[in-house]
């Protein structure tokens, strides 16, 4: 690859940087030669500034790092396009995407979030994202000696049954007024929800949306 990438006047390449999973295009920033070689080296973004004059790594203050998973060049080898996992909001604005305004300029409404409510990965609330991802990542190498494997080995069926277990221990926390049992059981609840959402191939941007249309 490295001899077909045609690096500008300046020793620099555009990089659009795009979620592996939902296909959406979160930033675009420059890469030279260095930043590319530590991208590939390390497994996560490096960038150049061009007003710094210096190189970045994505996420290192915020924690909203991007995992590589591809990276791709175009037919004249003068673009690159990286996929990645991204943690957190590829923002600096909070936004999960750079691209988060239409040609009047106004806000898409599921591009926007909060990144101390819901996308920070250095706090407790991007637990949720990071537990997402884990058990996506089991469904598809399905490790042995994992409970989440076992799920997907036994199906939909023992899935369902698992919420529907889980549901009921919520209720009987909730009404032996334990609030210490109720956070335990709700989290289990959570867990295998989340399993479930795998199983059927929803993101929890789906679910977002889909709260987001109800503040109306």
């Amino acid at each position: 690859m490295r001899d077909a990438i045609k690096f500008d006047a300046h020793g620099l390449i555009p990089a659009i940087i795009q979620d592996e999973h939902s296909g959406q295009v979160l930033m675009m920033a420059y890469m030279n030669e260095e930043s590319l070689d530590k991208t590939i080296a390390s497994g996560q973004t490096w960038f150049y500034s061009r007003s710094r004059q210096e190189l970045w790594m994505k996420g290192e203050s915020s924690g909203h790092v991007q995992k590589v998973k591809q990276i791709l060049y175009d037919c004249d080898g003068d673009t690159l396009l990286i996929k990645v996992e991204q943690t957190g909001a590829a923002c600096h604005t909070g936004h999960y995407s750079c691209f988060y305004r239409d040609s009047s300029g106004q806000e898409v409404e599921n591009q926007v979030f909060d990144p101390e409510e819901v996308y920070n990965a250095a706090g407790n609330r991007g637990i949720l994202f990071e537990l997402y991802n884990v058990i996506r990542e089991r469904k598809e190498k399905l490790p042995e000696g994992s409970y989440t494997t076992y799920l997907f080995t036994k199906g939909i069926d023992k899935i369902l049954k698992k919420v529907g277990e889980e549901n009921a221990e919520v209720i009987i926390a909730a009404k032996n007024n334990s609030k210490s049992e109720l956070v335990y059981e709700a989290s289990d609840l959570i867990y295998h929800l989340l399993v479930l959402l795998v199983e059927q191939g929803i993101e929890l941007d789906d679910i977002f949306s889909e709260l987001a249309s109800r503040r109306k």
